[in-house]
C-alpha cells in the first residue's frame, strides 16, 4: 500500500458532544478547535503530509446567529494560542473557501495565519472555511469557461487540466477521508478531491478524536487494496 500522502476529515459531532456533558454547543466548539492542534501534531508524526480539515461549511450559515458568531471567533483564539508552535514545527496553515463572504476579522486572522506560516514545508494543515464542494466546482467551470472565451485555455479539457481551477489546486488528491461522530455522509466536502479515496466513518465525536484513533483509520487504510478501477494480476 502507498503511503497515505492526504486525510481530509469531516469534523462532526462537537454539539452533540457537548449537549451529552450538559455543556452549551459553544464548549463542544471550543474542545474541538482545541482537537486541532493535537490531531495536526499526531499526523505529521504519522507521516501524513496534507491534513484537510472541515471547519464551516457553506450550510453552517443556516446554524443561530450565536453560534455562527462564535464559530467566526474562534480562528482568531486558535491562532492567537497555537501559531507560534504551529511555526515551529514546520506546518503550513492554507485556508480554502470562500472567504470574502467571512467577518473582515475573521478573514484577516486566517489570511495572517497563511502569510506567516507560508515558507514551512511540514504538514499543510488545510483549513475548509465557508467551503462548499459543488460551489468550489461551479467557481472552477465558471474560471474555465472566461480562459476559453479569453482564449487563454482550449475547450476540450482533461481533468488534470481542471483541477487546476478547483481550491486544492497545490494538493494532492485525498487518500482517506474520516468523518467522525457516526454519520455516514460526505456532506458536500471535497467532492472532486475524494473521487478514489478510502472512507472511515467512527462513532467518536470530533472533540474526542484522539491520536490512537487516527492511527486506527490509518491502519485500516493501510490494509485495503486500492485498485483505482484497476484489477491486479
Amino acid at each position: 500500500m502507498e503511503q497515505c500522502r492526504h486525510v481530509a476529515i469531516i469534523m462532526d459531532g462537537n454539539g452533540r458532544w457537548a449537549k451529552a456533558q450538559g455543556k452549551p454547543r459553544s464548549a463542544g466548539h471550543l474542545a474541538g478547535s482545541e482537537n486541532v492542534r493535537t490531531i495536526a501534531i499526531a499526523a505529521s508524526e504519522l507521516g501524513i503530509e496534507y491534513l484537510t480539515l472541515y471547519a464551516f461549511s457553506t450550510e453552517n450559515w443556516k446554524r443561530s446567529k450565536d453560534e455562527v458568531g462564535y464559530l467566526m471567533k474562534l480562528p482568531a483564539v486558535f491562532f492567537d494560542k497555537y501559531m507560534k508552535e504551529l511555526i515551529e514545527r514546520g506546518f503550513r496553515i492554507r485556508i480554502i473557501g470562500e472567504l470574502d463572504a467571512l467577518p473582515a476579522d475573521t478573514r484577516a486572522v486566517m489570511e495572517k495565519a497563511e502569510r506567516d506560516s507560508a515558507m514551512n514545508t511540514k504538514l499543510s494543515l488545510n483549513i475548509a472555511m465557508n467551503y462548499g464542494s459543488q460551489r468550489e466546482i461551479a467557481l472552477a467551470a465558471s474560471a474555465f469557461a472566461k480562459d476559453v472565451l479569453a482564449g487563454k485555455a482550449a475547450p476540450d479539457i482533461e481533468p488534470e487540466d481542471f483541477e487546476k481551477y478547483l481550491m486544492t489546486n497545490e494538493f494532492p488528491p485525498v487518500d482517506l477521508l474520516i468523518r467522525t461522530s457516526g454519520e455516514q455522509r460526505i456532506s458536500n466536502y471535497l467532492l472532486w478531491q475524494i473521487a478514489y479515496a478510502e472512507l472511515e466513518f467512527v462513532p467518536e465525536a470530533w472533540p474526542e478524536f484522539t491520536p490512537e484513533v487516527l492511527k486506527r483509520c490509518l491502519d485500516e487504510y493501510y490494509h485495503r487494496d486500492r485498485r483505482f478501477g484497476g484489477v491486479k494480476p
